[in-house]
């Protein structure tokens, strides 16, 4: 799995920071492995139209734990009123690409 690289660049006195947008794999991948623990057997397969709090045996403080680490590792800041409407593994990689591009 690949990692948001952070680049440095001297110009002047002010260092300016670069950073990589993450790919649709890349989230998808990072959504997918913070779920894995919350299927209800081996042989359940996440998917983009897995709907997260109905298909997956995962509570509200869980999803909002997993939100909260995701936000993290894609250095993006998801609104509460946007997590409300988020249902499906799709909608949350479609999130967090859409912040990740504006940053």
């Amino acid at each position: 799995m690949s990692t948001a690289h952070n680049l440095i660049v001297e110009n002047d006195d002010a260092p300016l920071s670069l950073r990589r947008h993450p790919t649709r794999g890349e989230v998808m991948s990072e959504i997918c492995m913070q779920l894995d623990a919350f299927r209800s057997d081996d042989a359940q397969v996440i998917r983009g139209a897995t709907v997260i709090s109905k298909d997956l045996s995962i509570d509200s403080l869980a999803v909002m734990d997993m939100i909260m680490e995701l936000e993290d590792r894609f250095d993006v800041s998801i609104p509460m009123n946007t997590v409300a409407e988020i249902h499906t593994v799709d909608e949350l990689t479609d999130t967090i690409l859409k912040l990740a591009a504006r940053r």
